[in-house]
């Protein structure tokens, strides 16, 4: 009995282990029999044997690869930068249609170009809109009072004091949010000009929908292309850059900036940018280029510029945050770029504590580099380094509708289709502009104030177009009068009545011509150059004053005079035509601009030939409608010319100050025409615009030449390459 019962309970401990152990064979360790194969128990216990050990066998790799756990960490950082490439690579392409959640821009800080077309809204519609929502919030703020002390008065017991307190002061604080708003917007409107025709005389533009019909391509497609193989690529990747804009206008250094960071994000860099001042337009263009933005430009500025491989200010106004930012971090000196821009004594005065203090300075020409360091030398400030130049170039979007080999060209966007294309652009803008093939447009474009110099501009136009109307008068109206005068009344009574009928008939179509070729209008184009009809008027009057005229007029002299009278199909002399931009611009200053419109308000007949754009950063459009430009910057002169080069690159002759940045990329009497600085200059100005009107072949001359230069010197491939050197200089390079 002791045996039986020893063996039964051996026999359930096997079967409790093997019900704990499955997968592997069981055979009686007693008899030595094997458990039947009809018996429950073994198909219990054999059931899922070949299942399992399948199993075991396809996930064994699995198992090696989770057991060795280097391998399984290596391939989740694989997997990781691989994905972290990935997406980075579509944020710098601009693939995300939706944007950047947190970076996208408020309604109040900048004006995008689809606003800037609806430019025909008065300030009074503005305040009328401001006034309508202030009284809105006014009114819900209060209805929402009373809704909260109706229902205090109806349920006393239910609502504690602690709840009516928080209640009472959330409304105070949205009303202290939304009282600044409307009188920060009705500040800002107190001090800029009407954008109404009524102000100004006409606005044209912008014509960004123009550009996209006609071009077929918008840069909001595609913004930053990468030279992958160059040597700014190679620095700038993973790597991250924090940017320092002062402010978010659309002049130069904006710009620039914002190219800038969109070039390093293109390339893999991670950048962020601050912002010390949001006036301007440019904080939609920003989100759309997918650039992040710092909310705060103290503590979160700081921290991010701690944690960044280099800091990169765009402005001698960047002195304040760089020393505040040297204050908290006094190590961060060796990681600062100043990049400046500016090229006036005030700019100096108010950086001069801090440039001993960052790791290098960068210039944009010669002139402003010695400019800088004749200041530095007279109030005894010792750079760390020595400072080093990158002039500025003309981006890939313009150069790529100006018809210049870039990156954005591609079969469909040749080279040639491009050119077809931007005439194609000119005609449709001069079109909407009122223009006829005979205007010459001189377009200046730069924020309107004394040190760009547009009033100065217009005197000079005024003078221009004075002289061409006295010079046309006293010369070629009066001595073919005077000839045609004195034939008639010297002819001793030869003459008969049809004689002097048919000479008042000939006289009377002169006069008319003349004063055709003397009127600002918009006339049919032909060959006929003004100096070609000036021979035939002084031809026409020795015929005309002839003996044969003066005793008989026969039929093969009238035929002479009537081929040298000019048909319908002549082009009469160039006329002359000002655009001037840019409206709205938040560097403008009002009480300039005011003495502007009352210099063209005393003169009627320059007002008929001005034009006005407003501020935008689609300008391939008016470059392209355009014929000359002008750059009249006053003072020491204009720092580098961001605008200058634009306008070379589509083939345009520069009119320029001979001073600062302009004198360095402007060559006299070979890409254009230089004057003095100040008030000495408008009669110089003046008589550059008269040579350029009388010689439209030489403006084109001029303007390929200078097309050429910037081909050569001034591309966005020419540019990076001198900043690359910088980055080695300031940055830790393996």
């Amino acid at each position: 009995m002791s045996e039986s019962n020893n063996r039964g309970d051996l026999q359930v401990n096997v079967v409790r282990q093997s019900s704990l152990r499955p997968s592997g064979t069981l055979k009686s360790t007693l008899s030595g029999r094997s458990t039947p194969r009809g018996s429950p128990s073994f198909r219990r216990l054999h059931s899922s044997r070949t299942p399992r050990r399948e199993a075991r066998t396809n996930l064994s790799h699995f198992q090696w690869i989770r057991g060795n756990r280097l391998v399984f960490w290596l391939i989740l950082i694989t997997l990781w930068a691989y994905l972290g490439f990935f997406f980075q690579s579509k944020w710098a392409h601009n693939d995300n249609k939706e944007g950047f959640v947190g970076y996208q821009s408020k309604s109040g800080f900048g004006i995008s170009d689809a606003d800037q077309d609806q430019h025909s809204n008065t300030d009074k519609s503005v305040n009328v809109s401001l006034a309508s929502n202030a009284s809105s919030e006014i009114k819900s703020t209060a209805n929402l009072k009373k809704f909260v002390e109706v229902s205090l008065a109806k349920k006393p017991n239910r609502v504690s004091s602690r709840r009516r307190k928080s209640k009472r002061s959330t409304i105070e604080r949205s009303r202290a949010k939304q009282k600044p708003v409307v009188q920060q917007q009705s500040s800002d409107l107190e001090e800029e000009i009407p954008r109404r025709n009524t102000s100004y005389g006409l606005i044209v533009g912008p014509f960004g929908k123009t550009e996209d019909s006609i071009l077929g391509w918008s840069a909001e497609k595609r913004s930053g292309t990468c030279d992958r193989k160059g040597e700014f690529s190679r620095i700038v990747w993973s790597r991250s850059f924090v940017l320092i804009l002062h402010e978010l206008s659309m002049t130069g250094s904006p710009l620039s900036m914002m190219e800038l960071a969109t070039e390093l994000l293109s390339c893999g860099a991670t950048v962020s940018v601050v912002v010390l001042s949001k006036k301007g337009g440019l904080m939609g263009e920003l989100s759309r280029r997918g650039i992040k933005v710092l909310k705060d430009k103290a503590e979160l500025s700081y921290k991010t510029a701690m944690k960044a491989d280099l800091v990169i200010a765009g402005s001698a106004v960047c002195a304040s945050w760089i020393e505040q930012y040297l204050s908290h971090f006094t190590a961060g000196s060796s990681q600062i770029v100043w990049w400046i821009m500016e090229n006036r004594r005030e700019y100096f005065d108010r950086s001069k504590h801090m440039l001993n203090r960052v790791k290098m300075l960068v210039f944009l020409s010669d002139s402003q580099s010695k400019q800088w360091l004749a200041w530095c030398e007279e109030e005894h400030v010792q750079l760390s380094s020595q400072p080093m130049m990158v002039p500025l170039s003309v981006n890939d979007e313009l150069a790529f509708v100006a018809g210049i080999p870039c990156s954005l060209n591609t079969p469909s966007f040749s080279v040639e289709k491009m050119l077809e294309k931007r005439r194609l652009l000119r005609n449709a803008v001069r079109e909407e502009m009122g223009l006829a093939a005979n205007h010459m447009l001189v377009i200046s474009l730069s924020s309107i104030n004394p040190g760009k110099g547009q009033l100065l501009l217009l005197e000079s136009a005024l003078l221009t177009v004075e002289q061409i109307i006295s010079l046309e008068n006293n010369t070629s109206n009066g001595l073919i009068e005077k000839k045609i005068m004195s034939g008639i009344t010297v002819g001793q009574g030869h003459s008969t009545m049809d004689g002097r009928k048919h000479s008042r008939s000939l006289f009377q179509r002169v006069k008319r011509h003349g004063r055709s070729a003397d009127r600002f209008h918009r006339t049919n184009g032909s060959d006929v150059t003004p100096d070609e009809l000036k021979r035939k008027k002084l031809k026409l009057a020795d015929v005309l004053h002839s003996s044969k005229y003066r005793n008989n007029v026969t039929h093969s002299d009238d035929n002479k005079i009537r081929k040298m009278l000019p048909n319908n199909e002549e082009r009469p002399e160039q006329t002359l035509t000002v655009l001037i931009g840019s409206i709205g611009s938040k560097s403008n200053k009002v009480l300039y601009i005011k003495g502007i419109l009352r210099f063209l308000s005393q003169h009627s007949a320059l007002s008929k030939l001005v034009l006005w754009t407003p501020a935008t950063t689609r300008v391939a459009s008016l470059y392209a409608a355009a014929d000359v430009y002008v750059i009249n910057a006053q003072g020491l002169g204009e720092t580098f010319g961001r605008v200058t080069i634009e306008a070379m690159a589509f083939g345009l002759p520069v009119l320029g100050t001979d001073a600062g940045g302009t004198k360095e990329i402007v060559e006299h009497n070979v890409t254009g025409l230089l004057h003095p600085v100040g008030r000495q200059g408008i009669q110089v100005l003046s008589q550059n615009l008269q040579f350029l009107l009388k010689n439209p072949s030489e403006r084109e001359k001029m303007g390929m030449r200078g097309r050429s230069k910037i081909e050569d010197k001034f591309l966005k491939i020419h540019m990076y390459k001198r900043f690359a050197k910088v980055l080695i200089k300031c940055m830790k390079i393996k």
